[in-house]
């Protein structure tokens, strides 16, 4: 019987140096699956609620006993018995026993804990690989054929660098016309290119929380151009091999209604800032752009969607917070073609899963994510391809919690070619 044995949590560091928590989850048959739960720089508003203790006496506040003791003492009793295959009834009593609306009594962390966990334990009863077991139970994509086309951030910006740029994530994305192992081989080498020009240029090529560089330049503009740079000087053609994208996070730098940047002395104003990003398309020819306005700005997001969406993926994150309601009215309104999924917004898999469908009927594109706060955990790179996601984002090819979640998809490559 695949029924659920016991359930014991603990705290360990993420990649930041701050707790997380990790659970196992144990079945009667002996079979076990343990998840690790990531955790972001910049929580948006419309996210389940991360617990933390708050007692500044450990980790700076930081700690996550709290959300370790309601695993072990509350939910561990609750779900003792279910049967972890039924994935959608171990996520409602989770859901139930909370009893808010964004998971504030429990943690979303210790509930995403314990919904991950059992995924990977039912994964194991079927003696199947994650991915091919989240394939399988949900098909939200007709076969398991091509990997999901990865997204690299090169350079750190906004709350993920040393806060000289405004804008948090320059990317660079490969043509998905390469097979995945091509693909992670042009991110790294451009990667590696970037550093170079980095130092030919004398600054700093230090990196930021998500492996990207984060240099001393003077405006978003430049961190452009030096991508630019790095990418002229490899065997590969902009344009063609390898594209440009930003995930701009505005909310970091939009106050009272306008928006500062370092690029411009005045702030802009929503229009203006959407005419900024057209001109930066005209120039760049930007694949994708990420949490380009504020999240609430609905009928900017619209005219920008309106404006760009032709041939640039207008990706929502803080703006959808992999939160149903936010889905749903961001396909009424347009307000974008892309969803960045993250499961910790939403805190169990079912209703990741209930948003995914929500975005693939509206014919979005589905960018599986990883948060600044990782764990050596490869359970999103598993899910990436189980749930047919279109883009993988998992920062750049460097720092083992980044490179782990890289290398597992190397691994489903290989698995999926020799079946094949």
């Amino acid at each position: 019987m695949s029924k659920i044995a016991n359930v014991f949590s603990r705290e360990i560091l993420d990649s930041r140096g701050y707790p997380t928590v990790e659970t196992t989850v144990v079945l009667s048959t002996g079979h076990h699956g343990t998840a690790s739960v990531p955790s972001s720089a910049a929580s948006g508003k419309y996210e389940a609620v991360e617990i933390r203790d708050h007692d500044l006496g450990r980790f700076n506040g930081y700690g996550v006993l709290t959300a370790v003791a309601n695993v072990n003492q509350k939910i561990a009793p609750a779900v003792k018995n279910l049967d972890v295959t039924s994935q959608t009834k171990l996520d409602q009593r989770l859901i139930d026993l909370d009893g808010t609306a964004n998971k504030a009594l429990l943690g979303g962390n210790a509930i995403l804990s314990v919904s991950l966990a059992g995924l990977k334990a039912a994964a194991s009863f079927f003696n199947l690989p994650l991915y091919r077991y989240i394939f399988q139970k949900y098909r939200l994509t007709p076969k398991l054929a091509k990997l999901p086309s990865p997204t690299f951030n090169i350079i750190n910006g906004g709350a993920h660098g040393a806060g000289n740029l405004d804008f948090q994530e320059f990317h660079i994305i490969p043509s998905v016309r390469f097979p995945y192992h091509t693909a992670l081989q042009i991110g790294e080498e451009i990667y590696q290119a970037l550093k170079h020009t980095l130092k030919n240029r004398d600054a700093i090529h230090s990196v930021g929380d998500e492996g990207g560089f984060a240099p001393n330049l003077f405006t978003n503009m430049d961190a452009l151009e030096v991508m630019m740079e790095a990418i002229d000087s490899t065997a590969y053609k902009f344009a063609q091999d390898v594209f440009l994208g930003l995930d701009v996070a505005a909310t970091f730098f939009y106050q009272n209604g306008h928006y500062q940047i370092k690029d411009r002395a005045q702030p802009f104003s929503g229009g203006e800032l959407i005419d900024y990003y057209s001109q930066l398309n005209r120039q760049y020819r930007l694949f994708s752009l990420e949490d380009a306005l504020a999240p609430d700005d609905w009928d900017g997001w619209a005219k920008l969607t309106n404006d760009l969406a032709e041939d640039t993926l207008i990706v929502g994150d803080d703006l959808l917070s992999t939160n149903a309601h936010r889905v749903k009215k961001a396909i009424e309104t347009h307000a974008c073609n892309a969803i960045l999924v993250k499961p910790n917004q939403a805190g169990t898999v079912s209703e990741t899963i209930s948003v995914i469908k929500l975005a693939k009927t509206a014919g979005w594109k589905i960018i599986a994510s990883h948060r600044s706060g990782e764990t050596n955990d490869t359970f999103i790179a598993d899910f990436a391809v189980g749930i047919g996601a279109d883009y993988t984002k998992f920062g750049a090819p460097a720092r083992g919690e980044r490179v782990a979640k890289y290398n597992r998809l190397l691994a489903i490559e290989s698995e999926i070619n020799l079946i094949k």
